[in-house]
């Protein structure tokens, strides 16, 4: 029998922390272990405890959530899922830049929720949703002062900017695979391609790429 999938959540209402952690411990192949009330207190728990995936809160006392997802994301292969609200957008496209794996919004289904640390822990992204591409297409139109050109494509492929442009769009390997008449694997060689020659760390940096080198207008 497998290990359950390792949680911790941050969030500085302690109230929410108790119903997303009654909420993941009532659900097969999870487990909580442990809770943080601010920032600061979840990147000490991440490095201690190596969770697979923390629940991360963006407005929190002593470290924002942004910082402390950029904290855990440089040296730890943590995954990091973003609870926002939805007056939030500008923080949660800084945390997709701080190297979270998405994010849902607080008042998301139950099953839903649960259904997306299951994702993120599998290594994906969490961008399927219609208001994760109107949260990036508003602010990748924003360049925050002293941020570097988008980079280059080269060394790009035509095919792998479709994929590319695809992934921006927030479809996933199967919906990509469908459209392009392509096989699954052909689909998830082409996205590793991109990964690898784009330097991104997850899917997550791959929309970002997608948005800022104008592939998605």
């Amino acid at each position: 029998m497998s290990e359950p999938i390792s949680v911790l959540v941050a969030d500085d209402q302690a109230l929410l922390r108790g119903s997303f952690r009654a909420l993941i411990e009532t659900a097969p192949g999870l487990s909580v272990v442990g809770e943080a009330a601010d920032g600061a207190e979840a990147v000490k728990l991440a490095h201690s405890l190596r969770p697979d995936v923390v629940l991360m809160d963006v407005r929190m006392p002593v470290m924002d959530g942004i910082e402390a997802t950029r904290r855990v994301r440089a040296d730890t292969e943590v995954r990091v899922l973003i609870l926002t609200m939805f007056d939030l957008d500008a923080y949660v496209f800084a945390a997709l830049r701080a190297g979270a794996a998405g994010f849902l919004l607080k008042d998301t289904p139950p099953a839903e929720l649960l259904a997306a640390v299951h994702v993120v822990a599998s290594g994906e992204a969490l961008l399927a949703p219609s208001v994760t591409r109107r949260l990036i297409e508003e602010f990748a139109r924003r360049p925050e002062p002293g941020r570097p050109l988008p980079r280059r494509l080269d060394g790009v492929t035509e095919r792998e900017r479709e994929v590319l442009a695809l992934v921006g769009k927030g479809l996933s390997n199967n919906e990509i695979a469908d459209h392009l008449r392509l096989s699954l694997a052909t689909v998830k060689t082409y996205v590793g391609r991109l990964l690898a020659k784009l330097h991104a760390r997850d899917r997550a940096q791959l929309v970002i790429v997608a948005y800022e080198t104008g592939l998605v207008p």
